[in-house]
């Protein structure tokens, strides 16, 4: 594993923010870690990073205790208010870090060279980070993290403040970084952008692991479709079981439907069954869309304390 977390908790006098959390993460995966403000979040990553020391319980990374320098040369860290020296260019300020990483004079020019160009910053080299915009800086601090290759790299809102182009670079270039074997942890409120990039999630509340699972498994889908028909359907149909109601400006129609009781009945027979009696009433089909619960209504529910969808 590259993330072990074992009944992890850290008070703060009689504050607590993480209570007995227990969490695996295994190589080259993109894992999405949620919650409100106050939840836990960077106080879990704080200890991972070996920054913060746990009241109790077990954490490792890369199989070793964390805070050993082993590990966390492995790491690279993007924190959410991140502050860099304005007074530097870009090209000179990675150099820095390069340096200070230890990376030779020759190879970190032409890894910051690399990283420029994948992250929208080549031709700007000689500009000061004083004239930076916040998102020219947040793909600054993308490349600084990224800068010795990391193994591991924690990512508090990466792209925060980043234009809609950007955002599809920085999704690509986590998407290559996966390929290659990198484990990502990704911080964000942007629950749409988590639920298209990351294999799996984890969201907290109150120091509390609520869930974890993949996107796929935390998006389940509901017992309701988006239907649509060449014409509206007639005050006069009807179906046993089925709620319906118009969506979308009156073009569609969300039908919920009961499932089929009986040996082998599955949610896909009410849904034919449904189709079936509304062709027989001389309705022809334009759409068809089973709908899923998404991460925002999976996050409110939790975040709400009511149960999840």
């Amino acid at each position: 594993m590259v993330v072990s977390v074992k009944q992890l908790e850290k008070r703060y006098g009689p504050h607590r923010a993480l209570g007995g959390v227990s969490l695996d993460v295994e190589p080259a995966t993109l894992f999405g870690l949620l919650g409100q403000n106050g939840a836990g979040k960077t106080t879990l990553i704080k200890i991972l990073l070996g920054l913060v020391v746990p009241t109790a319980g077990e954490a490792a990374l890369l199989g070793q205790p964390v805070g050993t320098f082993s590990a966390r040369r492995e790491v690279g860290y993007l924190p959410e208010d991140h502050r860099l020296p304005e007074y530097h260019t870009s090209t000179s300020l990675l150099d820095l870090y390069g340096a200070l990483q230890g990376i030779p004079r020759r190879q970190r020019r032409r890894r910051a060279a690399e990283l420029l160009d994948l992250l929208g910053l080549a031709g700007r080299e000689k500009l000061r980070i004083r004239g930076y915009s916040k998102g020219m800086k947040q793909r600054l601090g993308l490349a600084q993290a990224l800068l010795h290759s990391p193994r591991v790299l924690f990512l508090d809102e990466p792209t925060d403040g980043v234009d809609p182009v950007g955002r599809k670079e920085i999704r690509d270039l986590l998407l290559e970084e996966r390929r290659r074997g990198v484990t990502v942890f990704i911080n964000s409120h942007l629950l749409g952008e988590v639920e298209q990039l990351c294999d799996r999630v984890a969201i907290l509340r109150k120091g509390e692991l609520m869930v974890t699972g993949t996107v796929a498994d935390l998006t389940r889908q509901k017992a309701s479709w988006l239907v649509a028909f060449d014409r509206g359907v007639p005050v006069s149909f009807r179906f046993p079981g089925a709620t319906i109601e118009t969506v979308e400006g009156g073009s569609r129609l969300r039908v919920s439907l009961a499932p089929i009781e009986g040996p082998g009945a599955e949610g896909a027979e009410a849904i034919d069954t449904f189709l079936a009696a509304a062709s027989a009433a001389g309705l022809r089909l334009r759409h068809l869309e089973r709908e899923r619960a998404t991460l925002e209504d999976l996050y409110l529910a939790i975040a709400s304390g009511g149960e999840t969808p």
